[in-house]
């Protein structure tokens, strides 16, 4: 990822959670909920998730499986993961946040029986590459599970996009205080492949046996999940 990119989220590190409620209106939170479930997670599975963040997801699943599995959140910027440990102390989980790539892990084949990633493919150089490289650490018959921000489809992609051209940039100018953070982070959702276009981005891969996607809020977001041969 690039130094830019990282650059901007180190900035945008201590008002990140805010921003997320503010623009998804607080739904991001159910979104990754309903992630978890779709994921299989069960109590006693390892977990990988990539580009955490502050640790919402990496959390989620923690709750969900239990102190006999395990949890790394991973994220290349270390202001982002900076806040993540104490978001986790507070809900008393053991979750473990390292330093890493989503292109380039460190962790071994095989290793995890889930690897997720929300609202972060859409930053990486190659969604391809990562994508590989998340199925790589993930056990044969395991999940790659991605929640990212799409477009919604006939009359709300009108609605959806007189909201972005009104009222987000006014919430971006009050919650980020970053006029360039807000503008990338709303063109690259607006621009990246969403629905049957991303699937075909994860068969192009040639790692996954099956793989499907979910509808989230009519569209606005999707969980994609794919099956690793």
């Amino acid at each position: 990822m690039s130094e830019q990119i990282r650059s901007m989220f180190a900035k945008l590190a201590p008002r990140y959670d805010a921003t997320n409620n503010a623009l998804s209106l607080g739904i991001h939170k159910f979104w990754r909920r309903k992630a978890v479930r779709l994921s299989g997670a069960a109590v006693g599975m390892n977990v990988l998730d990539c580009a955490t963040g502050t640790g919402d997801l990496a959390i989620a699943f923690k709750q969900k499986v239990g102190k006999s599995g395990s949890v790394i959140g991973t994220d290349f910027c270390a202001e982002m993961l900076e806040l993540a440990p104490d978001k986790a102390s507070l809900k008393g989980l053991d979750v473990q946040f390292e330093i890493a790539d989503a292109m380039n892990l460190q962790y071994l084949d095989n290793q995890f029986d889930i690897a997720s990633i929300s609202f972060g493919i859409r930053n990486v150089d190659s969604p391809k590459t990562c994508l590989k490289e998340m199925a790589r650490v993930v056990n044969s018959g395991g999940k790659v599970v991605i929640l990212e921000l799409g477009q919604p489809r006939g009359i709300l992609n009108v609605l959806y996009k007189i909201y972005r051209k009104t009222m987000m940039p006014l919430l971006a100018l009050i919650v980020t205080r970053n006029d360039n953070a807000f503008h990338y982070l709303l063109d690259t959702s607006a621009a990246f492949p969403s629905r049957e276009k991303f699937i075909e981005i994860m068969k192009e891969t040639g790692v996954f046996s099956e793989q499907k996607f979910y509808s989230l809020t009519l569209g606005v977001a999707y969980i994609y999940i794919g099956k690793v041969k």
